[in-house]
């Protein structure tokens, strides 16, 4: 199965859309790498392969081959242009967004400042919380208004997310979030080989993470959970 190119609304886009799909996820990259980035690429094979399509795009500042993550408000106005886009694209699917890092980040703050219309839930692969070294909770604060469930993924080593902090904010919005740790993982949730897990088993535990968490949720109802392996 090959992804297909497509136009969103002026942003580059790759649609992986399994037959007898079940949901959309429109996923954007995170600021250091675009859509055909390993993990990307890795990500949207092995949802396709549990019946999620993907719908991956960039940014502008990443389409037109620039080192700097366009600002903010640029950013949001893109997730938004995309996903009205995407509608095209899911022909009836439930659709879900959010995406890797800065990519997750961006849509939930689109979605925060005004409703994705039609939006399921966002899934964070890997929220950044604050920068390397710098622990803080400021990033957070616009999920109290980002509505709807909502799924994060976080690595025990994200040096972008220290759980102690991380924890608190996601239990601060109920019922609505669900966090997953996955053990070993740093924020590209590659191991250490001394953890004694694979780079192919992390990616088949993010994949039935979220395959399953999309089943679930039914475009609005999910159970919360927090999943860390003892």
């Amino acid at each position: 199965m090959q992804a297909r190119e497509v136009d969103l609304a002026g942003h580059p886009g790759l649609l992986l859309k399994p037959r007898r799909a079940e949901a959309l996820y429109v996923l954007a990259h995170g600021a250091g790498a675009g859509m055909r980035h390993a993990f990307m690429v890795e990500i949207a094979e092995a949802l396709a392969e549990r019946g999620i399509a993907t719908l991956r795009w960039e940014f502008p500042y990443m389409a037109a081959g620039k080192a700097r993550p366009d600002p903010a408000p640029k950013a949001e106005a893109a997730v938004r242009e995309v996903w009205n886009a995407s509608a095209t694209h899911a022909k009836g699917l439930p659709r879900f967004a959010g995406g890797k890092s800065f990519g997750g980040r961006m849509t939930s703050r689109s979605h925060a400042a005004e409703p994705l219309a039609g939006l399921c839930g966002i899934v964070f692969l890997g929220f950044p919380l604050h920068p390397p070294e710098k622990p803080g909770v400021e990033r957070a604060e616009h999920l109290a208004n980002a509505a709807g469930p909502l799924l994060f993924l976080q690595g025990t080593r994200d040096d972008l997310a220290d759980l102690a902090l991380l924890r608190p904010e996601i239990a601060k919005l109920g019922d609505r979030a669900t966090l997953h740790v996955v053990e070993g993982a740093d924020h590209g949730f590659d191991v250490l080989v001394r953890s004694g897990r694979t780079h192919d088993e992390v990616l088949d535990e993010l994949a039935e993470t979220i395959a399953g968490w999309i089943s679930s949720a039914a475009c609005g109802r999910v159970t919360p959970r927090d999943t860390r392996r003892s």
